[in-house]
C-alpha cells in the first residue's frame, strides 16, 4: 500500500466514523426538531436557517475529526490488520509468527491509547513503525511460501547433484576433445545452478530464522513501550525506540532483497 493510498483510506475511515457517530445523530435530530417545531422563533428567522446551522455544526465536527492527528493515527491502526489475511500464509511457522506479531501490535495499541499528551503521540508513532515492521514480516512469509511451493526448485535440488556427478564422470573419461568441451560447459552450468540452489536454501533458512528473531524483538519493544507508558520520560527515549524498529525494518528489507536477487539469478540460469 502506497503512502497516498494509506492517507486516502485513513481519510475515508475518519469520514465514515464522523458521519456515523452519535454526535452526528444528535445534530441531525436537533436540527430536524427545531426545523419542524420551532420554524420561526424570531420575526427575522427563516425555517431554513436551522438547516444551515445544522450543516455548519456538522461540517465543523467532521473537520475537527479529520484534522485530529490522534484520530488519524487510530484510524490507520484500526484498518491495518484488514490488509493481511494470515490464512493465506501456508507455512505454519510463519503464520504463527505473524499471528503473534499482530497480537503484540494490538497490545501496543492499547498501551498507546492509555498514554497522555506528547507520550501518547510518541507511542502511536511507534505503532505506525511497527506496522511497517509487520508488513515486511508478511512479505517475508510470502517469499518463504513461494519457495516452498516452487516445484521446479524442489525438483532441481534432487536432480542437479546427480546430473553434475554424471557429467563429471563422463568428462573425466571422454577422449574426444570436442565432446569434452561440451561436457565441461555442462559441468560449469550445473555447478553454477547447484551453487544458486544452495544459496536459495540458505536464504530461506535465514528468512525463517529472521521471522523468529523479529518476533522476539517485537516482544522486547513491547516491554519497552510498557515502561514508556507507565512513567514520564523525555522524548529521546521514545525516539531511540523508533530507531530500533527502523533498524529491524531495514534488516528485513535486506533479507527480502537478497531473496529476490537469488530468485532472479535462478531465472537467468534457466
Amino acid at each position: 500500500m502506497t503512502e497516498n493510498n494509506a492517507r486516502q483510506r485513513v481519510l475515508n475511515a475518519l469520514l465514515q466514523s464522523a458521519l456515523l457517530s452519535w454526535q452526528t445523530a444528535i445534530t441531525l435530530v436537533v436540527t430536524l426538531v427545531l426545523f419542524v417545531f420551532a420554524p420561526q422563533p424570531f420575526e427575522f428567522w427563516q425555517p431554513w436557517f436551522w438547516l444551515v446551522l445544522g450543516a455548519l455544526a456538522e461540517a465543523a465536527f467532521v473537520i475537527s475529526t479529520v484534522t485530529d492527528p490522534e484520530a488519524a493515527q487510530e484510524a490507520l491502526a484500526r484498518q491495518f490488520e484488514s490488509q493481511y489475511d494470515l490464512n493465506k500464509i501456508k507455512n505454519r511457522v510463519s503464520r504463527d509468527r505473524l499471528r503473534d506479531a499482530m497480537e503484540y501490535r494490538r497490545n501496543m495499541l492499547i498501551l498507546a491509547k492509555r498514554g497522555k499528551g506528547a507520550m501518547k503521540t510518541h507511542l502511536m508513532q511507534t505503532v505506525d513503525d511497527v506496522n511497517d515492521w509487520i508488513t515486511h514480516m508478511y512479505d517475508l512469509a510470502e517469499h518463504v511460501d513461494a519457495f516452498e511451493s516452487n516445484e521446479l526448485v524442489a525438483r532441481d535440488r534432487k536432480t542437479v547433484p546427480t546430473q553434475l556427478e554424471k557429467a563429471r564422470f563422463r568428462m573425466e573419461r571422454e577422449e574426444s576433445p570436442q565432446v569434452r568441451r561440451e561436457l565441461e560447459r555442462q559441468v560449469n552450468q550445473l555447478e553454477q545452478q547447484l551453487a544458486n540452489l544452495e544459496a536459495t536454501v540458505n536464504t530461506m533458512r535465514r528468512a525463517e530464522i529472521q521471522l523468529e528473531s523479529t518476533l522476539s524483538s517485537l516482544g522486547t519493544i513491547y516491554a519497552q513501550m510498557s515502561l514508556l507508558g507507565t512513567k514520564e520520560v523525555d522524548s529521546s527515549r521514545a525516539q531511540r525506540l523508533r530507531l530500533e524498529i527502523q533498524d529491524e525494518v531495514a534488516s528485513l528489507q535486506d533479507t527480502i532483497e537478497a531473496m529476490d536477487e537469488v530468485q532472479a539469478q535462478a531465472l537467468r540460469l534457466r
